[in-house]
């Protein structure tokens, strides 16, 4: 582990160099890697664990999409590929990659297989945070661990399989062996993370939760609708309007971020832009202070985990949330971005 500083502050970051794939292969050599199931971080991990080398076995409810899904990627029924509880009983460390709301739904389940020495592992803090409210409560005598990749299973396969990788946090609930932090670490540079940055449970979800609300989702989206609605108020065509707001942000600007940061993709900008941007971030960052207040709070009191796990009760949630999206893939802008899309060079 190396003490790194990061703008002033000393942190443990545990690189691929120092935990080497090989050093976490000898840590896990004799582990069963029970991944629970199979949507969103589920396939990309398993499959990066199992191109890494690891022992991988896949718990997913029979016979469903993403059982389908699983049979199509190459895990075979009955070898590789199991109902969920056979999954918990055969593996020493539950990798619970299923939604939040499954993981309330299949708690009594999986409670049952956490026999004494097995390992429970997590990509979110959010069942052990609120578990006044998830009732997800392990047994004193498992390692409680999790390794959370920032970023989408979808990138985390694709930037794996393009020989990168995603940065991750990692944190220790319960070390009930002592192999608690190894067996974190083992997974997270097994799925293929770039470096781990230390963390607690109840950080990472407040962290998580306030970022796919704020500036990865939820505010980028709510401000890109504002700027391109202005503009065709203003009377910007659609082509212009969505150039402007969406287009250039993430296929000219947004690189030169990654590449260098935000102070290099203003000194390679024209000089109107520096002057601009530079005057008019201050009103931004003080117009949305208070909103930023405002979802933090809501994170931290458990609020926005009341909203979620209601909204997931619900027997129609999956048919409310494809009119929300459709509402979003039908407007103008993103009709007017599938157009601006099929046109790139």
């Amino acid at each position: 582990m190396a003490i790194i500083n990061f703008g002033g502050t000393d942190e443990n970051v545990v690189t691929r160099e120092e935990f080497t794939i090989e050093h976490a292969r000898e840590v896990l050599k004799n582990e069963t890697l029970a991944a629970l199931g199979y949507g969103v971080q589920g396939p990309a991990q398993a499959l990066n664990l199992r191109d890494n080398g690891f022992n991988v076995i896949i718990g997913q409810r029979k016979n469903s999409a993403s059982w389908n899904k699983a049979l199509e990627d190459g895990w075979v029924e009955g070898k590789t590929l199991f109902d969920l509880e056979e999954a918990c009983e055969r593996g020493t460390i539950i990798m619970n990659l299923l939604s939040d709301a499954g993981q309330i739904a299949t708690w009594p389940t999986v409670k049952k297989y956490l026999t004494p020495g097995k390992g429970l592992y997590f990509s979110h803090g959010f069942g052990i945070t609120y578990n006044d409210r998830t009732g997800i409560i392990p047994p004193d005598d498992v390692d409680v661990f999790l390794a959370a990749p920032k970023g989408s299973g979808t990138s985390l396969r694709r930037l794996f399989k393009a020989g990168k990788g995603i940065n991750s946090s990692y944190a220790i609930h319960q070390d009930a062996t002592g192999k608690a932090a190894d067996r974190a670490l083992a997974i997270g540079i097994g799925v293929g993370s770039g470096y781990l940055f230390e963390t607690t449970f109840k950080k990472e979800v407040y962290s998580d939760l306030t970022g796919e609300r704020g500036i990865l989702m939820g505010a980028l989206a709510g401000v890109m609708e504002a700027q391109y609605n202005l503009l065709r108020r203003k009377g910007h065509s659609p082509s212009e309007a969505f150039n402007e707001t969406v287009e250039e942000l993430t296929q000219s600007l947004m690189p030169l971020v990654a590449e260098n940061g935000m102070d290099w993709m203003y000194a390679n900008c024209s000089t109107t832009a520096q002057r601009g941007a530079l005057d008019w971030r201050h009103k931004f960052r003080e117009a949305v202070n208070p909103v930023f207040e405002e979802l933090y709070e809501s994170v931290a009191t458990g609020n926005e985990a009341d909203i979620t796990i209601k909204a997931n009760e619900r027997p129609d949630y999956r048919e409310k949330l494809s009119e929300e999206l459709k509402e979003i893939h039908e407007s103008e802008m993103w009709q007017a971005g599938a157009m601006v899309r099929k046109l790139r060079p």
